[in-house]
């Protein structure tokens, strides 16, 4: 019969996924953002590991470290060299025993499908756009503009840019059909709502804490179709959308307003299953909060929102990082910790 013991000083080893395919420059990128975590955690006093999972074996890079001695932070977007496959991470972590941070396997699997987590919220009561699902096969017909045309597989705003936002049935076609043929995966077309946008950042389990919420400012782009943040906004350094788009953080919201957000982010965090931590996306139009999408293991680089949002609530990088391993380690067999 194990005892548990309790401490704050939980070892961790932070893994991240460095893709071959990657440029030089996008894993010196990876390398540092992930270092700059491992030392955050090494100074909120957690002995720490950063392993680089470099191909599929993972199970040889983390052969050294015990599952009983260590708390895996699971900073991995994908198994090397395997498309869509983030979910696949945590499922090796399952098996090899090890408690690790963030969602389980089968919740980053649902992440990973636009549709079916839209059929779910929608099933539960969250609000969420209208919809509909397009493959290569089908015609359609949509009258409520401005829309918007997404990939259903893909994550982190990949192939969403101002050309995703259409305003008549001829550009959604045309749209529908360029992310068809470059995709190769069924589509979504999607009332757009042309409102306030929020990043809503949730951590916990049995009790949830919403963090201060950010709202991402678009005054500058007066075209409804630049007011998105799109993979340029996220990731293309000098580009006008990552420029100018303005992060309002706190948000400007009433009492009423932080009220209903924070009430459909909790109900849409445990429908899709969420675990110690996530980031919503957020879109508010008629006094109605619409839920877009639903990041589990979100971004938490220190500039990203969700280490922001921390940040204003009086948490220090590394204290982030600390509070998201001590609430993965109640799921150890060693140790309790007071989150």
């Amino acid at each position: 019969m194990s005892i548990k013991v309790k401490t704050d000083k939980i070892p961790v080893v932070l893994i991240y996924n460095v893709n071959p395919e990657w440029t030089k420059e996008e894993k010196e990128e990876t390398v540092k953002l992930s270092e700059e975590l491992g030392q955050a955690l090494q100074e909120a006093g957690h002995s720490t590991v950063c392993v680089a999972i470099e191909d599929q074996d993972m199970e040889s890079r983390l052969s050294g470290f015990s599952p009983r001695d260590y708390i895996i932070f699971n900073w991995c977007e994908s198994l090397p060299g395997v498309a869509h496959s983030e979910w696949m991470v945590a499922k090796k972590l399952e098996k090899m025993g090890y408690a690790f941070t963030g969602a389980d396997s089968g919740a980053l699997k649902l992440s990973q499908d636009k549709h079916l987590v839209k059929k779910m919220l929608k099933d539960a009561g969250v609000p969420t756009p209208e919809w509909l699902l397009l493959d290569a096969s089908e015609k359609f017909d949509w009258r409520q503009y401005p829309a918007i045309v997404k990939p259903v597989y893909e994550h982190c705003s990949e192939g969403i840019d101002s050309g995703s936002v259409v305003l008549s049935l001829e550009e959604a076609k045309e749209r529908v059909n360029i992310i068809l043929e470059k995709y190769n995966q069924p589509v979504l077309l999607e009332d757009f709502i042309d409102g306030r946008e929020f990043r809503v950042a949730i951590w916990g389990n049995d009790e949830l804490e919403i963090l201060p919420v950010a709202e991402m400012e678009y005054s500058h782009f007066k075209n409804v179709k630049d007011r998105i943040c799109g993979y340029d906004a996220k990731f293309i350094s000098g580009s006008e959308h990552y420029e100018k788009i303005e992060t309002l953080l706190p948000a400007p919201l009433s009492n009423k307003e932080l009220s209903s957000i924070e009430k459909i982010c909790k109900k849409a965090y445990r429908v899709t299953g969420c675990r110690d931590y996530a980031r919503l996306d957020v879109r508010y139009r008629d006094g109605i909060f619409y839920v877009l999408d639903v990041n589990p293991n979100a971004d938490i680089s220190e500039d990203a929102s969700m280490a922001c949002a921390a940040q204003t609530a009086g948490f220090s990088y590394g204290e982030m990082g600390s509070r998201i391993v001590r609430i993965a380690a109640k799921r150890h067999s060693l140790w309790t910790i007071s989150s």
